[in-house]
């Protein structure tokens, strides 16, 4: 039996699976903590990495890896191979005004042409820029930039900083994919090759960045294994889910995710949806909401019961909650883009406000927050035949039978499981094969 190793290095922990590269069965298994915080020295991943390897058995019996993670974060590294900062991760928002910056400067129709998005705090090239604004001093030794997926790999192929590594730091030997690529804002998916006038005006000068593999090309390892692109953590999700054309992956939790798998580019200058690529050659719009699982967990809080009774209450209320609409954002909203925004509920006479009503209003008004994202990718032409519903949200009988109704699609709930690090493992299965 062939053995391939999947991982997923996320915002809060690491997960490995080893799978059969046969029959993708998870034959075992680790896991590891991250460190809490939005800017995080990458060695604490380094080292997560090592003991979830550890915990699942070790790497001796696996013929293929590849590794999916958070996207967007920023890792900086010298010439020497060495990390000049923590990295900024996704949901550190410190360079929101460079966002803004550079929308300004180069406008966002032009940017969304080039590369597929318009430019938030949670993208590598406005963390980039606020680099070059802040820490002009750290900017100017950057000698390459990274993501935190692509920066494992390197270390775990055996390079790394001189004296620290077997192989040196041999910036050249840095690769990607084609998913995480598209979530920096200096890649062009037309090309797919890096839109380094877009790096230099962030970062002040040109860097190293990791080499596009494509969906079956591989590298190897200090050992000879084969070694995937990786991939950035929704479109490790929708591989391991076995997602295509039509289906959309609709993930509740802290926060919530519509994602699409489509055989075509999307360009949206508002910036409501972000045209990033999947890893398999296709494309994978993205909606993000800010309000999701937490919504359930307030009005939870309120009526005093845990989620098996807030499901019941709202399973015993009529569709519609008898008028009362609860408008979900509280805590603002990121689509439609209101940060300001605040929760308010509405429709309320002596009738309508019942405990149960307010069960389901909020079931209601959580997933018509996503099926606005749904809306947004219809608007722009991707076919959506097939919702499937994950995330801890997902596990809700109210939110299973009430979705369909919300979202107007038929809806499938996939077995709970570690889908990016499955579709990391399903990706070294294809490269080991290839």
């Amino acid at each position: 039996m062939a053995l391939v190793m999947g991982v997923d290095s996320s915002t809060q922990s690491c997960k490995v699976v080893i799978t059969d590269a046969s029959t993708g069965a998870v034959v075992r298994e680790g896991r590891a903590p991250h460190p809490d915080g939005t800017a995080v020295d990458p060695a604490a991943w380094w080292d997560a990495l090592q003991s979830a390897i550890t915990a699942a058995g070790g790497l001796d019996d696996v013929g293929a890896w590849a590794i999916g993670g958070q996207q967007h974060g920023m890792v900086a590294l010298d010439a020497e191979g060495r990390v000049i900062r923590d990295a900024l991760l996704w949901n550190d928002t410190r360079s929101a005004g460079a966002a803004a910056d550079l929308t300004r400067e180069f406008g966002a129709d032009e940017l969304a042409r080039r590369t597929g998005l318009v430019p938030v705090a949670s993208f590598t090239i406005t963390k980039l820029r606020w680099l070059h604004d802040a820490e002009p001093e750290n900017a100017a030794r950057v000698a390459a930039v990274a993501l935190p997926h692509d920066w494992l790999t390197w270390r775990l192929r055996g390079f790394g900083p001189r004296g620290d590594s077997p192989r040196g730091p041999v910036l050249e030997e840095l690769i990607t994919d084609r998913s995480d690529a598209s979530g920096t804002g200096y890649w062009d998916p037309v090309t797919g090759g890096y839109d380094r006038g877009l790096l230099a005006a962030a970062l002040g000068h040109d860097a190293v960045l990791p080499r596009v593999l494509g969906p079956e090309e591989w590298v190897e390892d200090e050992a000879g294994r084969r070694v995937g692109g990786g991939a950035g953590d929704n479109a490790g999700a929708a591989l391991g889910l076995g997602a295509g054309p039509g289906d959309v992956v609709v993930s509740i939790g802290t926060s919530g995710t519509v994602f699409a798998v489509s055989d075509e580019r999307t360009v949206d200058p508002t910036g409501t949806v972000a045209g990033f690529a999947d890893c398999t050659g296709r494309f994978l719009p993205l909606v993000a909401t800010l309000n999701a699982a937490r919504v359930l967990d307030a009005v939870g809080r309120l009526l005093a019961v845990d989620h098996a009774e807030l499901s019941r209450l709202a399973l015993t209320a009529e569709p519609g909650a008898g008028g009362l609409t609860l408008v979900p954002y509280f805590e603002g909203e990121r689509t439609p883009n209101l940060p300001d925004a605040t929760a308010s509920l509405t429709g309320m006479t002596l009738a309508s406000t019942t405990r149960e009503n307010l069960a389901r209003a909020a079931v209601e008004g959580m997933l018509s927050g996503l099926a606005a994202g749904l809306e947004a990718l219809r608007g722009l032409g991707v076919p959506l035949e097939r919702a499937l519903l994950v995330g801890g949200g997902a596990q809700s009988e109210a939110v299973r039978t009430i979705a369909p109704l919300v979202l107007g699609l038929p809806v499938e709930v996939p077995e709970p499981g570690e889908y990016v690090a499955l579709g990391a493992a399903r990706q070294a299965a294809s490269v080991l094969a290839a």
